[in-house]
């Protein structure tokens, strides 16, 4: 269940036309994704989703990075794109989520999907109250996924308003919610 030929051969397309060096730097993957004047937050989840994705964190995304990343964000198994989203919402990347980081995080996605029917505030004090087990004010990733898988609601909240593919077809479709 991976990204079909047609797939791969429109994004390698998009890629190349974008980009003939075949690397990345975070100002084409902008480029490529066709995100323009963002708001702070929406910049900074994009710069973080691009640090992510730059696996071997030489400032670049190549093709295989690309495409293993549009991958795991389309087809990816849960708890995947679980780990994922946890290294995606651990800017300092110190091995915890605290709220700070989650409230971030969530504000950026809405300023990019606009899907929502609570506030940042609400839902980062939501899942804290779920799935912080020790009450101490930071998730690992035990927590994190433990806590995501046990709780359905939680699940489908975090699937629908986290999910990259959103954005990605956002993006495709070039329905750009303009600033």
């Amino acid at each position: 269940d991976d990204i079909n030929a047609m797939e791969i051969h429109h994004w390698y397309t998009k890629f190349m036309k974008e980009c003939p060096s075949g690397q990345l730097c975070l100002h084409e993957f902008k480029h490529v994704l066709d995100l323009h004047g963002l708001t702070p937050e929406a910049n900074n989840y994009v710069e973080q989703v691009f640090h992510t994705f730059d696996m071997n964190k030489d400032g670049f995304i190549d093709f295989l990075e690309f495409i293993a990343a549009i991958n795991l964000v389309i087809r990816g198994k849960i708890d995947q794109k679980l780990k994922w989203y946890f290294k995606l919402y651990d800017a300092d990347g110190n091995g915890c989520i605290d709220k700070k980081e989650l409230l971030s995080i969530f504000r950026a996605i809405q300023a990019i999907n606009g899907y929502t029917n609570m506030t940042a505030e609400e839902f980062t004090n939501m899942i804290f109250q779920k799935i912080d087990i020790n009450n101490d004010g930071e998730l690992t990733l035990e927590e994190f996924i433990n806590g995501v898988e046990k709780d359905e609601d939680l699940m489908e909240l975090i699937t629908k308003s986290f999910d990259l593919s959103n954005v990605l077809k956002v993006i495709q479709n070039g329905r750009r919610n303009s600033v």
